[in-house]
């Protein structure tokens, strides 16, 4: 399963590359909508790109990352609304035609029963799964200035957190040396997922 993850998170290094060099900050807005929609698009590989491109002066990085947060706010509310105006069962049995799996939502659900707005705050620095948070939110029709300042809150630091690796990490020219730093970041990320993910199933 992390061979696979791996293998698909950096197979997406280079169409995401070719999209950001050629439509720039329309691109990065396009992709971080959504993938914070819940769509499976990693931002574990967008964002370390928006440094590199900013390291390498084609991208301003304060430019960027507002463009980023901004997308990502529009991509969990539109979550946010369909499972606020719409109930369970209906959200549910369309889940999969958009790749996401029911368990993991209803998972999400639980957990956000229990811990509220820390669950919102502290799923955005989940990766892979970060626009989960949003359908249980919307099903609880948890305050929306709530919902966005905790949202916000947590985005901004994953954002800049790895907008700043791509920055500061990722400074080679050579196009292999920028693969193999997005495969590593991907292995531990992927295993922050694994472990969350547990956690949040088996909270016992």
């Amino acid at each position: 399963m992390l061979p696979l993850a791996v293998s698909i998170l950096a197979g997406s290094y280079s169409v995401i590359s070719q999209l950001i060099t050629s439509y720039g900050y329309y691109a990065i807005f396009l992709l971080m909508l959504l993938e914070s929609a819940s769509i499976p698009i990693p931002s574990e590989v967008i964002l370390p790109l928006i440094g590199y491109f900013s390291f390498k002066g084609l991208l301003d990085p304060y430019a960027a990352l507002v463009v980023a947060l901004a997308a990502g706010m529009i991509g969990f509310m539109v979550d946010y609304y369909i499972a606020y105006f719409f109930e369970k069962d209906v959200v549910y049995k369309h889940l999969g035609t958009f790749h996401i799996k029911e368990k993991d939502v209803k998972a999400f659900d639980s957990w956000f029963e229990r811990n509220g707005s820390f669950a919102v705050f502290i799923s955005r620095m989940l990766p892979v799964v970060r626009g989960l948070i949003n359908f249980p939110a919307g099903f609880a029709r948890m305050p929306k200035k709530k919902f966005i300042a905790y949202s916000m809150a947590g985005s901004f630091i994953w954002d800049v957190a790895l907008i700043a690796f791509g920055f500061y990490g990722i400074t080679s020219s050579n196009i292999y040396s920028v693969i193999a730093y997005i495969a590593v970041i991907c292995v531990i990320l992927y295993a922050i997922y694994r472990i969350s993910m547990k956690k949040i199933r088996n909270p016992g």
